[in-house]
């Protein structure tokens, strides 16, 4: 199965929010990245609304035909929003409030009765969802245990090392989706994944059914568009 390219757009709203108004027009975007071959649309929502807002949300539910992914901190504000909109996928983030990006997965064990209950409340509203987590086999275990549908594998370390010793940088994220395979779990991944690391971290991973990326890819698009750069991205995909 080859795997999903989904697009974050959060940085396309940093931008519209950096000046006001609505240029460039975030809902468009979505749209074109979806012509362009954008498996789905990714969208991170913060507390601080400096990235894609709340009423955003609905705008893009109602136009994105792939799959809408929405990211964040399970708050009592984000999971309301998030259960008004019923995205495709949530994938729930350990980020306290003001943090500058996910940087670190999930304690699975330390969050278990919060993370059950949000899960069970997502999977209610028929929302597909998938928790963000640093590659540890234990963490996909518990990720199963907990009842996601899938995990996410933060991929910074990955691309840290990759130049360094890209097997070695690699090789915990192999453990896992052969794990999540025996789990029965589906595999995400996402966080400085580029043009330069893809291909190798896909073709590595036994199972990955998607991957989110968002300001490699946005900065790329600043060279060579971003109808180009999504297929560049995308033949770089198993």
């Amino acid at each position: 199965m080859k795997t999903k390219l989904s697009v974050n757009l959060n940085k396309v709203a940093l931008i519209r929010n950096g000046r006001g108004g609505n240029m460039p027009d975030l809902i468009k975007f979505a749209i074109d990245c979806e012509s362009y071959g954008a498996d789905g649309i990714t969208v991170h929502p913060r507390p601080d609304q400096r990235h894609v807002r709340y009423d955003d949300l609905a705008q893009l539910k109602e136009v994105v035909k792939t799959e809408l992914n929405i990211e964040g901190y399970p708050s009592d504000n984000f999971m309301k929003e998030v259960l008004a909109v019923k995205p495709h996928q949530c994938t729930l983030v350990p980020d306290p409030p003001g943090v500058l990006t996910s940087d670190s997965g999930w304690d699975i064990d330390g969050e278990k009765v919060l993370l059950v209950d949000i899960i069970d409340s997502l999977k209610t509203a028929g929302i597909r969802t998938s928790l963000f987590i640093d590659p540890d086999p234990r963490q996909v275990i518990a990720a199963k245990e907990v009842g996601a549908d899938r995990i996410e594998l933060y991929t910074g370390g990955y691309a840290n090392n990759y130049f360094i010793d890209k097997d070695k940088a690699v090789q915990s994220h192999i453990d896992c989706s052969k794990k999540a395979e025996e789990m029965g779990i589906a595999v995400n991944a996402g966080h400085d994944l580029n043009l330069d690391n893809l291909r190798f971290y896909s073709d590595s991973l036994s199972s990955l059914s998607e991957v989110s990326i968002g300001h490699a890819l946005i900065c790329d698009a600043l060279y060579f568009g971003i109808a180009n750069v999504i297929s560049m991205y995308k033949a770089l995909l198993r």
